[in-house]
């Protein structure tokens, strides 16, 4: 998401985390939900119920009026660009290169149809490594096969 697309609450979110040196784990041990998640609400890629969004905010001392806000329907996505922070365009490049493979040996062995990302979980794990750490990456979405009518 470019920096002028970030929503103002995001960056005052993310400041408030920072000033009280809370992680994403933390909060995920507070409110019962996936840290990836909580990022995502975060960002305004998802919606907290006003019990989480109130939780998030009391955590971070921040005013219990924004609960509106984190329980609001998001507009979700970063649009049709190219991203140019490095991490996320790796996310970019690698679909790039393998999400026609992907998508070919989805179908394969599951027929005509797609992965779901609302019936969906993504996590991600330190896997230690003497060569290097690895960022283990694990999405897991519910198959939705296209129907005949």
């Amino acid at each position: 998401m470019p920096l002028s697309e970030i929503p103002e609450i995001t960056d005052e979110l993310l400041a408030a985390k920072e000033e009280k040196g809370v992680t994403f784990a933390e909060l995920e041990e507070l409110l019962g939900r996936d840290e990836v998640w909580i990022a995502a609400v975060f960002y305004r890629q998802a919606s907290a119920s006003a019990e989480e969004a109130k939780k998030i905010l009391e955590a971070l001392d921040l005013p219990l009026d924004w609960i509106p806000e984190l329980t609001a329907c998001p507009s979700k996505g970063l649009g049709p660009i190219v991203p140019t922070d490095p991490l996320i365009y790796r996310f970019y490049e690698i679909m790039q290169v393998y999400g026609m493979p992907m998508k070919e040996i989805i179908h394969e062995k599951f027929g005509d149809g797609i992965m779901s990302a609302i019936d969906f979980t993504l996590d991600i794990e330190k896997e230690e490594n003497p060569n290097g750490d690895r960022v283990k990456v694990i999405m897991n979405g519910k198959f939705l096969p296209y129907k005949k009518w």
